[in-house]
């Protein structure tokens, strides 16, 4: 075999095992926002949503991935009296990429609202969730239910999402 065709093999076969080597790290950017979510560590934080608010007595760090977490509720009154409203969190659904967990706001007997308390992170899984979020939310306020359609290139998301969702609307009496 010449000289040069035994370097090009050589220069091809290292070549080849680096790329096959190379990973890249999948790592939140932590304090950026992306869109509306704030795209967080999710040891130290869960992933916020503007105007959200937080409900009393609830933890100030997340709650631990798990199939189940215990459902928390708060009612509060109109300025009438006859309009109530509760605030029921889902159960976090644990997902390959992450957690996902969501909040119902229950008006009226309707879902008035649905905040993502908990959404996959990292450099991809925070792309994909801030991509997701309100799309999942605006199908389940028109739905009114967790029949929502998956997001296309965010179904571990959106299945967690419809699954926690569901749970927290059999929680507030809606499912």
């Amino acid at each position: 075999m010449p000289k040069r065709g035994l370097a090009a093999l050589a220069i091809t076969t290292v070549a080849l095992i680096l790329l096959i080597s190379f990973k890249v790290p999948d790592q939140p950017v932590v304090g950026s926002t992306t869109g509306n979510l704030a795209i967080v560590e999710p040891s130290t934080a869960p992933v916020t949503v503007p105007g959200a608010t937080a409900l009393p007595g609830a933890a100030a760090t997340p709650a631990p991935a798990a199939t189940k977490a215990p459902a928390a509720t708060s009612g509060t009154t109109g300025s009438g009296g006859s309009a109530a409203s509760a605030k029921v969190d889902g159960p976090v659904v644990s997902t390959r990429f992450g957690p996902v967990q969501v909040e119902v706001v229950v008006a009226s007997g309707k879902v008035a609202d649905v905040v993502a308390l908990q959404l996959p992170t990292g450099r991809r899984s925070g792309q994909i969730s801030s991509y997701a979020a309100p799309i999942l939310h605006d199908e389940a306020l028109q739905a009114q239910s967790a029949s929502i359609d998956t997001v296309s290139g965010a179904t571990y998301t959106s299945d967690a999402y419809a699954q926690s969702l569901q749970a927290a609307l059999d929680q507030a009496g809606l499912g």
